[in-house]
């Protein structure tokens, strides 16, 4: 669900004729999930026969999946949808709030196949190439992520959807500002009646800012999140990340415990686990730690499952390169996303297998991601094959993020020797 999230602006768009106006007091209290839900559901008490009505539904309870991060949302539209079904077997909205639902459920090959058949049968709308954008995206396939994306703008010039998947791929591509600058496009484009939907963007923006170091504007951004719809795991989530950076890390443990009790999901227990770390409460940490392991593991063969978290527990935290290499395989066979590979190169390197692990994460830099802890990864990779030049060019570009993931990037470089000091380093 971390990704996964922009395309319901444009499925809400769609669905809109069939809701009916808030009363401005349920209005104050129920999140624009919520609202839906009700609105919705008073659509089907009046004709339980109304098949877009039910449609209505599940796409107002996959809303309410990443208002809360609660996949249980999903499992509940899954079940509407198949009452629409029942009243009109292969109705077009309906298949396509079912694509929507692969992509939520991380099943992204499934999804891939069910978007392609939609978009020949309606080769011009424009959410079914969201879909294309968003599963292609996913499994690395990041020529065709761009052609739908442009065929989403070509098709409705400055939609939300089609400006906010564009930023993302701006963003992989290294093209930072031009990700900023489609965000900002989609922010001033939201209604302010969607209030989560404009905290999402924000946030989107607030992790482009803590990517390049920028912590000030960052934590503005996360903050002015959190007062447009208070509580949001997401931004809590990067404000942490903020709070990391300031070295305030008891207010980062106390943001992550308040995410993971709103979305008690294993990749939030890991960032958890490392902040704890990072503050000194080791016997805390390891608990943590440990409960992270067992909640992975029971998910690992899953779609949906912390398995990019998972290798980094075994290959920076329990020291078990294996173990580390073996999830790393297990989630290279079902995509070859920039971060998977990233993970597979880490692990691969981890256990001596160094040319292999050169040739991934060159693969996954060629996209142009500037990410810091995959360019000091990718020093480390470069060292270990003998290509000390290559090293410190990767590690250079990693400190010179100065972001999370940057200080290991400045520590290598130090142990490396005078020649290769950084310009403003901490």
């Amino acid at each position: 669900m971390k990704r996964i999230a922009a395309l319901l602006l444009l499925v809400v768009s769609t669905l809109t004729g069939f809701a009916q106006s808030p009363s401005p007091l349920t209005a104050v209290k129920l999140s624009p999930a919520e609202r839906s839900m009700a609105q919705a559901q008073k659509l089907i008490d009046k004709d339980p026969k109304d098949f877009e009505a039910y449609n209505a539904l599940a796409l107002a309870l996959s809303r309410r999946a990443r208002e809360t991060s609660d996949v249980a949302f999903y499992a509940r539209a899954e079940d509407t949808l198949q009452k629409s079904f029942a009243i009109s077997a292969d109705n077009f909205d309906g298949e396509r709030i079912h694509v929507w639902l692969l992509l939520g459920k991380h099943e992204f090959a499934a999804a891939l196949d069910a978007a392609r058949k939609l978009n020949q049968r309606m080769p011009d709308d424009v959410m079914v190439y969201g879909f294309l954008a968003d599963a292609n995206v996913e499994l690395g396939n990041y020529n065709d992520a761009e052609t739908a994306a442009q065929w989403m703008l070509d098709l409705k010039p400055g939609n939300m959807p089609g400006l906010t998947r564009a930023a993302y791929l701006r963003e992989l591509f290294g093209e930072i500002d031009g990700s900023l600058e489609l965000m900002n496009m989609a922010f001033d484009s939201t209604p302010p009646t969607e209030v989560e939907d404009g905290a999402w963007i924000l946030n989107q923006m607030a992790h482009l800012k803590l990517a390049t170091g920028n912590l000030q504007e960052a934590e503005s951004l996360a903050q002015k999140a959190l007062t447009m719809f208070p509580g949001y795991h997401y931004a809590r989530g990067n404000l942490a990340k903020v709070r990391i950076q300031q070295k305030r890390y008891s207010e980062a443990v106390e943001l992550l415990k308040q995410r993971y009790q709103s979305a008690a999901h294993a990749e939030n227990l890991f960032e958890l686990a490392q902040a704890l770390q990072l503050a000194g409460q080791t016997e805390e940490a390891g608990r943590a730690f440990a409960e992270f392991e067992r909640k992975s593991l029971l998910e690992t063969n899953r779609a949906d499952n912390s398995n990019h978290e998972l290798i980094f527990y075994y290959a920076d935290y329990a020291n078990q390169p294996l173990k580390a290499l073996e999830v790393a395989q297990r989630e290279y066979a079902r995509r070859r996303d920039v971060f998977t590979l990233d993970g597979y190169a880490w692990a691969l390197h981890l256990n001596g297998r160094n040319e292999e692990a050169r040739q991934q994460i060159n693969i996954a830099l060629a996209v142009g991601i500037r990410d810091a802890r995959m360019l000091r990864h990718a020093g480390e990779i470069a060292l270990a094959t003998g290509d000390r030049a290559g090293a410190e060019g990767y590690l250079r570009q990693s400190a010179d993020l100065n972001t999370v993931g940057s200080e290991e990037a400045y520590a290598t470089l130090a142990r490396l020797g005078p020649s290769t000091a950084v310009r403003g380093s901490r």
